[in-house]
């Protein structure tokens, strides 16, 4: 009798499991709100997937995390519901950690006892459970940010270790976005991601094909795994023409209005909300430029003061902070990137406006200027990232360009000193069809090796953020000639015999793999020995 309750018990539950459905996961982590969509395999319309008692509504869930005890940690609409918000004394509260994955320096205003990276991986691990146990996800797909789009995927292999999925794919977000607008292959669109930390800009080619547009993405294959189920359509592909980001965002102007509003207090997570209520309700179509809007807030011990902001008293503070003049420098660096890709103003078809960020009408005015009143689309702001992530092919590819430039530190025989000597430059198309072939010489006699550092240069006229007294400012970069480097990793060439000061010693070629990840071959010039092949790793 027992024997059968148990066989009863495993044909019970393996009929459950018989009733989920079977598809695709999608994950747009945001630093406000993280959409969550779903689609089946039969190809049937994504759906947002509701997942109590994390979500705000179906699909949505708050980018909040408590930790209520050690290693116990509330997720999303659990910290509303309990009203925490205006309770954290403690900094048990962690919110906006989007903007600090993979930064090197985190600046105060972040002040949560949870790091970026642990609040990031705890909100996707929780909302994994939470789906997996309601369908059965054979590929999950994540999007990630341009302007930190390396430290970031190395963040999200890492994360996802874990997950039991056979099929990983990661998107950027202005990728992501094109693919949301559902137009027609052969279109060019430039895409505006403003989300609650970074804006991204990039120029999105939709290539191939008659009819209907079919669904398109980078598929990236972690861990060295090769992805199953190859497609056997016809391949069609996004071309990013030029791309260009910065972190900055919905919650920064939240920061700038309750500063504005409230210069003597302290930007409590309470003030922070009102002032962002005060940011979507000036948002609204409509909306007069002398209407004035009253929010009542309770501080320092039950003082009631009233945060009041009128339409164009938004407008000005957001142009007196350069949020204007930084959106024009991305639209400039998107579009020099996209001109060496044989691009013209001329040819943008469209313009896609998405994130929370967006639906400020000064935003949507100014760039419409700037790009000579092109048509507009404004597919769902907060979930159109999800959504075009959802439209994965395997087999289908993105051909990607480079956002960034990358240079090798090398001799220069000729002013005898080390200089920045460019391998690629931002635009650069990705993987590449031809080696670039490069010869060294060495810098002292008796050299032993010849060492390969690999760094990105920061273009002229480009914004850096800086923090000061907790409120974010735009600080032009003004050097022609700074280079970061990418990593802290050397690689050593041994020299066999060692090299002469001057003497051209090895010749190497430079390739960009499929994964966006430099190699390296190449011989000895002096007995043409053969190098052992490198990689670099990731340059994206």
């Amino acid at each position: 009798m027992e024997n059968n309750k148990i066989d009863y018990l495993e044909k019970s539950k393996q009929k459950e499991i018989d009733k989920k459905y079977f598809g695709t996961l999608a994950i747009d982590l945001g630093s406000s709100t993280t959409v969550v969509v779903f689609q089946k395999e039969n190809g049937q319309s994504p759906e947002l997937l509701d997942l109590p008692p994390i979500s705000r509504s179906p699909g949505e869930i708050p980018s909040l995390i408590w930790e209520s005890e050690e290693e116990c940690y509330l997720i999303g609409q659990q910290i509303i519901d309990l009203n925490l918000i205006s309770a954290d004394k403690e900094n048990k509260l962690s919110q906006d950690f989007k903007r600090w994955i993979g930064s090197p320096k985190i600046d105060p205003i972040y002040n949560s006892k949870i790091p970026p990276e642990k609040a990031g991986e705890i909100l996707i691990h929780n909302i994994w459970e939470k789906a997996s146990a309601k369908v059965n996800i054979k590929r999950l797909v994540l999007t990630a940010p341009v302007d930190t789009y390396r430290e970031y995927r190395t963040w999200l292999v890492k994360v996802c270790k874990s997950l039991k999925v056979k099929e990983i794919a990661l998107v950027d977000e202005p990728t992501a976005a094109a693919m949301g607008a559902g137009l027609a292959p052969g279109l060019t669109l430039l895409v505006l991601d403003f989300g609650g930390s970074t804006i991204d800009m990039s120029i999105v080619a939709l290539e191939g094909g008659e009819g209907e547009a079919s669904p398109i993405a980078q598929l990236i294959r972690f861990d060295g795994n090769n992805l199953e189920g190859k497609s056997t359509q016809v391949l069609r592909t996004a071309k990013v023409l030029g791309k260009a980001g910065i972190r900055i965002g919905g919650k920064d102007i939240d920061r700038w209005i309750a500063n504005h509003l409230l210069p003597d207090e302290e930007p409590t997570n309470l003030i922070l909300s009102i002032a962002e209520e005060l940011k979507c309700d000036l948002s609204k179509v409509g909306i007069k430029d002398t209407l004035t809007i009253s929010k009542k807030i309770i501080i320092n011990q039950n003082e009631e003061k009233f945060l009041s902001l009128s339409k164009a008293g938004l407008e000005e503070l957001l142009i007196d902070k350069g949020l204007l003049e930084s959106i024009k420098i991305l639209f400039k660096q998107t579009i020099n990137i996209a001109k060496r890709n044989s691009f013209e103003l001329k040819d943008l078809d469209s313009v896609v406006l998405v994130g929370g960020g967006s639906q400020i009408p000064l935003i949507k005015n100014y760039l419409s200027n700037l790009c000579n009143s092109i048509p507009f689309l404004t597919p769902p702001p907060i979930e159109a990232i999800a959504l075009g992530a959802l439209n994965l092919t395997p087999g289908v590819q993105i051909k990607d360009v480079l956002n960034k430039g990358v240079s090798l530190r090398c001799w220069n025989k000729k002013n005898e000193k080390h200089i920045w000597h460019p391998l690629f430059l931002a635009g650069q198309p990705w993987p590449t069809t031809k080696p670039l072939d490069i010869i060294l010489a060495a810098s002292i006699n008796n050299q032993l090796c010849i060492d390969l550092i690999i760094g990105e240069p920061e273009e002229e006229g480009s914004n850096e953020i800086i923090y000061i007294n907790g409120l974010p400012s735009l600080k032009k970069i003004e050097s022609k000639d700074k280079v970061k480097k990418i990593n802290n990793t050397i690689i050593s060439i041994p020299l066999d015999p060692p090299g002469r000061i001057g003497q051209d010693c090895i010749k190497l070629s430079f390739n960009i793999n499929d994964k966006c990840q430099l190699e390296i071959v190449g011989i000895d010039l002096r007995n043409n020995d053969a190098i052992t092949s490198q990689n670099l790793g990731n340059i994206r």
